[in-house]
């Protein structure tokens, strides 16, 4: 997490929700991660009543350097959702980043599965999550970006971090 140390985690501002939602363009098949690209998302993300407090914020030096969500699934089983800056992508970043998220929300609940979502194209955060020890649990259609894309859904069990957490 080297890259990473100097990072805060605070809830998302509504400056940085609509920086993220108006401003944050990725290259190529992963513009479909614009949040201009999905309605629904950019409605969430710029929206206080409907972001709530599920939304936050990864700041190095009062940058903006990435954000993520969590959704509540049970009281043992939360969903993650995330994105990295733009031009932080493709760098080596996410699995640190990805760590930086989890070590969070296992102090702040009491989780023992994380749940991501991930669009089947993108290889690259899909390597990521397996390298972080998240299982391919299935797969579903969803209705996003003006059309439907297949997902893989993928688990990891957190139990275990927890437990080394609090010894």
């Amino acid at each position: 997490m080297e890259q990473f140390k100097n990072m805060k985690i605070e809830t998302l501002s509504q400056h940085n929700a609509e920086a993220i939602a108006n401003d944050w363009h990725y290259e190529g098949v992963y513009s479909f991660y614009d949040m201009t690209e999905d309605p629904e998302d950019f409605e969430e993300i710029i929206s206080p009543d409907l972001r709530g407090d599920r939304y936050f914020q990864v700041v190095n030096d009062d940058e903006l350097t990435g954000y993520f969500c969590i959704e509540p699934l049970s009281a043992r089983k939360a969903e993650i959702g995330l994105g990295l800056k733009p031009d932080l992508t493709g760098q080596g970043f996410g699995l640190s980043f990805l760590k930086l998220i989890e070590y969070f929300v296992l102090q702040h609940h009491k989780y023992q599965t994380l749940v991501l979502s991930v669009v089947a194209f993108n290889e690259r955060a899909i390597k990521v999550y397996i390298k972080a020890g998240y299982v391919k649990v299935g797969t579903e259609m969803v209705a996003s970006n003006n059309s439907e894309y297949e997902f893989i859904l993928m688990e990891k069990n957190v139990s275990r971090q927890v437990d080394e957490m609090n010894h």
